[in-house]
């Protein structure tokens, strides 16, 4: 069921001790001492401290990319180098190179028909300084923000910012994606609503009639509110976008309604698109009011993408025939293996196993769930909750995943994320084969 959060925890003192003298009491922030880490990289540390200690893991869990594997482009690696030998090592502008912007800017019109100036661009170092500089911008203490579920990361932005969430878990048969019916009934109390499209960590999309119709909703509303009273505003998250496989394509919400184009914020950048997420080179774009905010408040917090980089994604983006070279490639290379992680669970259902998996839309992400709760391991352990089957796999199978629960779902969803920014297509055939052993070993 959807739930506001109104968090209102006691501050919790601790005192420290040193050889020589007690410190003072100190006090957290209300903020501070309830913020809770990310789930994702919790689980990320364990997998790595078992594989330090000599386990045999194929780590699943990582929403980002092997270099090894997935290389950046070749164009943009030398890019960077020549940008530094060129002395581009100082401060960029507070809202990005001229360069870049204008950059951007041409690659969202010739790819995505958007049409956006330099001004309202806004470059920082990737999507999560953007992504909290735009709460930051638009929230205000206790304001209501519409966050479908699973999602990254928006609880926690949330927090930071005070602002109370409204929670809606998505369904399977929707492909976890937000449906108008289920947002409808909170948006009159709403300043945000957060979307996510290709979505991490399902790596589904929306289609075009289930995004306009959220759209034309949330157009209504805004219609709705008298003079005076704070818009809608949605912020979409698009940062896989151009990683959409077979016949799936991506929409926005800009290009279905243009009216919305007042009320929305887009985030995007190079780190998924061209597996480039150590750059660090992240842009927004939106009303040219919002924008110039954001820049304002981002300037404070100095998360600027490097310079050089700016220098290297703004050449890169230039290069139309490169780019898409790269692009055919890379999405090839990570389509291939989705597909055999897919087709792996399919045969697996078809053979009785208590699995299943949504077919690969975008992003770099495999949807999949074990149904096997009540299940018992050959020692006897009957496997109760979500975190038992969580390390099962892993201890059995050596296979790390990220339960759903760690994007905002419920605890007890057997509903995992799989990511493959990690794997050799040559590894996947064998990955299955000790997933099914594992299985095999589970009884009534």
């Amino acid at each position: 069921m959807p739930q506001v959060s109104h968090e209102n925890p006691k501050i919790r003192e601790m005192t420290f001790e040193s050889s020589t003298s007690m410190l003072p009491d100190l006090i957290f922030s209300e903020m501070a001492e309830n913020l809770i880490g990310s789930e994702i990289i919790k689980i990320a540390a364990e997998v790595n401290e078992k594989i330090i200690k000599g386990a045999q893991i194929h780590n699943l869990t990582i929403g980002d990319f092997n270099p090894k594997i997935f290389p950046i482009p070749e164009l943009m690696r030398d890019e960077i180098i020549s940008a530094y030998m060129e002395g581009q090592t100082n401060y960029p502008p507070a809202n990005g190179i001229p360069e870049l912007r204008k950059s951007v800017a041409n690659f969202i019109n010739t790819f995505q028909g958007l049409s956006y100036s330099s001004d309202e661009i806004l470059i920082a170092a990737g999507a999560r300084p953007l992504i909290y500089t735009l709460f930051q911008t638009l929230l205000d203490k206790g304001e209501k923000v519409i966050v479908p579920v699973p999602s990254w990361n928006n609880n926690h932005y949330c927090h930071l910012t005070a602002a109370d969430s409204i929670y809606i878990e998505t369904k399977a048969e929707n492909n976890f994606m937000p449906t108008a019916d289920e947002i409808r009934p909170f948006l009159k109390d709403a300043c945000l609503l957060a979307l996510c499209s290709p979505l991490n960590p399902t790596g589904t999309t929306f289609t075009s009639e289930g995004l306009q119709e959220i759209c034309e909703m949330v157009l209504s509303e805004n219609k709705r509110r008298k003079n005076g009273e704070k818009p809608l505003y949605i912020l979409y998250d698009q940062i896989y976008w151009v990683l959409t496989f077979g016949n799936t394509k991506h929409y926005n919400p800009v290009s279905l309604v243009p009216e919305l184009k007042n009320y929305t914020l887009f985030v995007d950048g190079a780190s998924k698109a061209f597996a480039a997420t150590g750059i660090r080179v992240g842009w927004s774009f939106g009303p040219k009011e919002i924008i110039e905010k954001m820049k304002t408040i981002l300037g404070h917090i100095g998360a600027w993408a490097p310079k050089a980089e700016q220098y290297a994604v703004a050449r890169f983006l230039n290069e139309k025939e490169q780019l898409e070279n790269y692009l055919t490639h890379f999405k090839n290379e990570v389509h291939e293996r989705l597909n055999a992680f897919y087709s792996g669970f399919i045969k697996l259902q078809k053979e009785g196993f208590p699995v299943h998996a949504i077919e690969p839309q975008a992003a770099i992400y495999l949807t999949i769930k074990f149904d096997l709760k009540n299940l018992k391991t050959e020692q006897g352990i009957v496997l109760k909750e979500t975190k038992d089957i969580t390390a099962y796999l892993l201890e059995e199978a050596g296979f790390a995943i990220v339960p759903f629960y760690a994007f905002g779902s419920s605890p007890d969803s057997t509903w995992y994320r799989l990511s493959v920014g990690n794997c050799k297509l040559e590894e996947v055939e064998m990955i299955m084969k000790k997933l099914k052993e594992a299985l095999t070993k589970l009884s009534q």
